[in-house]
């Protein structure tokens, strides 16, 4: 017995009903990126290139490719996906800059004959003008990667709470930083 089609049933395409043919080319788009790039860092993590390594990295990428494809590559339009990570590699430099910076602050704290007197821990707390999931997360993990400082809370509404190892740590927070991140997801 054949069905007949017709426009109002599940199945059918809409604008509020994307057709599953959509969601499952979204599915194989960010399934495949993430793959390969999950691949890559394993091929170049591991170093080993031998038949069983290669293999389980294969099959390791697949299984995380297959669960978090999309919470690598939030529903977006594909084209907006690569600009997204396009401004996202122009914020790496500069993230890993403003870390070796602190790395420099924190070993001049450690070494210094009056170190006792410098060190002035603190918890700060502010209010960030971000609003994204994506881009509150991605703002906490970088204070928390910058040396002397570490991400204590951050609220779903934008409240941080920034544990300081001296006054200078906090002082630029919020700061350049979340303006970075801001431009990187357009906020």
């Amino acid at each position: 017995m054949k069905k007949d089609f017709h426009p109002t049933s599940r199945n059918a395409p809409s604008e509020e009903n994307p057709s599953k043919t959509s969601r499952t080319k979204r599915f194989g788009a960010t399934f495949i990126l993430t793959f390969v790039i999950l691949f890559l860092l394993w091929i170049v993590f591991s170093g080993r290139f031998d038949g069983f390594h290669i293999t389980l990295g294969l099959i390791s990428s697949a299984i995380v490719a297959a669960f978090s494809g999309d919470l690598m590559f939030p529903s977006r339009e594909s084209r907006g996906i690569f600009t997204l990570w396009l401004r996202l590699s122009t914020y790496i430099p500069w993230l890993l800059y403003q870390i070796f910076l602190a790395n420099l602050h924190v070993m001049y704290l450690v070494f210094h004959p009056k170190m006792k007197e410098l060190i002035n821990p603190q918890i700060i707390e502010f209010d960030s003008r971000l609003k994204s999931d994506y881009a509150r997360t991605t703002f906490a993990n970088s204070i928390t990667l910058t040396p002397g400082t570490i991400t204590v809370n951050a609220t779903v509404l934008g409240r941080f709470s920034v544990h300081c190892v001296d006054d200078k740590s906090g002082e630029s927070l919020p700061g350049e930083m979340e303006k970075r991140i801001a431009k990187v997801f357009r906020e």
